[in-house]
């Protein structure tokens, strides 16, 4: 891949940001690779639903079964990738696999701390959407960043445009986990690209001083909903189904300027202890049964192409033709040369 010197400063402007979360991070390594086993491996990944959902959905039916021995090590996703880089000079690292989002997923590995994905190694990637199978990382499951309302205080948004509206005042929500996707959709919003974020930011700070709030979590701002603490926001489509299986009254609508594409997936750290172990989670979670289960759990969309969805729930979780034609990736060398000072931006002033 080419590399101008742009990109290598943004490279070194990453590394900086990420190494001033890292110092403690190191020291915080799960002591269960101080005493590692040939069964063993260590999933990097976030906590609250998803975690709860790898265990019941991979782990237990897949793994354990066969004799695996699997620790999760959960965190947030910047946390975790500090720790990563952290660790990147260690013979070994503390973990053998991370869930990551698509962008940064490409991060992680243009820095040089993942390694490239061996697919030989993955008897079900036969089954694997060509979409879905990067050189960096493998996508597990993805969905499209859509307008999220409560269809009894709210008319179906038709556009991020109209989410991002200060009218909202504090019935609009963030979610501070999203902030690359959040300036990114309020970018195609104000700008019509995914990288105009002089306008996003302009967008974002109105909605701000006209009260609209920020949850940290996914499961958060989910709360927020049920209570009606808020009535609009933006998040997958499919977590609006699984709000929807948790008895919390909210619709979605696919926004006019194209859905945000959303893959969540798994990298192989360069140094993890137990690659074997890496590769054998990377297989089962690709088996037709844990896909077809996450569709049901949390409303994802598959990445291969055995899972057996019953249609009404496709209808649930999937789009139409013409909204998949219209979706919208991220730029992910944009995120890598820019993630520092945007991240900086939404903490410090947007957050403030």
């Amino acid at each position: 891949m080419t590399k101008d010197l742009k990109a290598g400063i943004g490279r070194r402007s990453v590394l900086k940001g990420m190494a001033g979360a890292a110092g403690a991070a190191v020291l915080a390594r799960p002591s269960i690779v101080r005493a590692q086993s040939a069964g063993t491996v260590v999933v990097g990944t976030w906590g609250g639903d998803y975690a709860r959902l790898l265990n019941k959905n991979i782990e237990q039916p897949f793994l354990i079964p066969e004799g695996w021995e699997v620790i999760q090590d959960q965190a947030g996703d910047p946390e975790r990738r500090a720790k990563m880089l952290a660790e990147r000079r260690l013979p070994q690292g503390s973990t053998d696999v991370q869930g990551l989002n698509g962008p940064n997923m490409y991060q992680v590995y243009e820095l040089g701390i993942t390694q490239p994905i061996d697919y030989e190694r993955i008897p079900l990637a036969k089954n694997l959407l060509p979409s879905m199978k990067y050189e960096y990382g493998i996508g597990q499951i993805y969905s499209g960043m859509v307008p999220v309302y409560n269809p009894d205080k709210v008319d179906a948004p038709a556009s991020y445009a109209e989410v991002f509206d200060p009218k909202w005042g504090n019935k609009l929500g963030y979610i501070d986990i999203q902030y690359q996707y959040t300036l990114t959709a309020a970018a195609l919003a104000a700008g019509g690209s995914v990288t105009a974020m002089d306008a996003a930011k302009e967008m974002l700070l109105k909605t701000r001083e006209a009260g609209a709030r920020i949850y940290p979590t996914n499961e958060a701002f989910a709360q927020g909903l049920k209570s009606e603490e808020i009535d609009i926001g933006i998040m997958w489509k499919a977590r609006t189904v699984q709000w929807q299986n948790a008895d919390i009254n909210v619709s979605s609508s696919v926004p006019s300027e194209g859905a945000l594409s959303y893959v969540s997936g798994f990298v192989i750290p360069k140094n993890a202890p137990h690659v074997d172990g890496a590769y054998a989670y990377l297989n089962a979670m690709l088996e037709p049964a844990a896909q077809l289960a996450f569709a049901e759990d949390m409303g994802y969309n598959p990445t291969v192409d055995n899972a057996d969805i019953p249609p009404e729930l496709n209808e649930r979780i999937g789009f139409s033709p013409e909204a998949i034609d219209n979706l919208k990736d991220m730029d992910f060398g944009f995120w890598l040369d820019n993630d520092v000072e945007l991240k900086g931006w939404w903490d410090k002033e947007f957050k403030a």
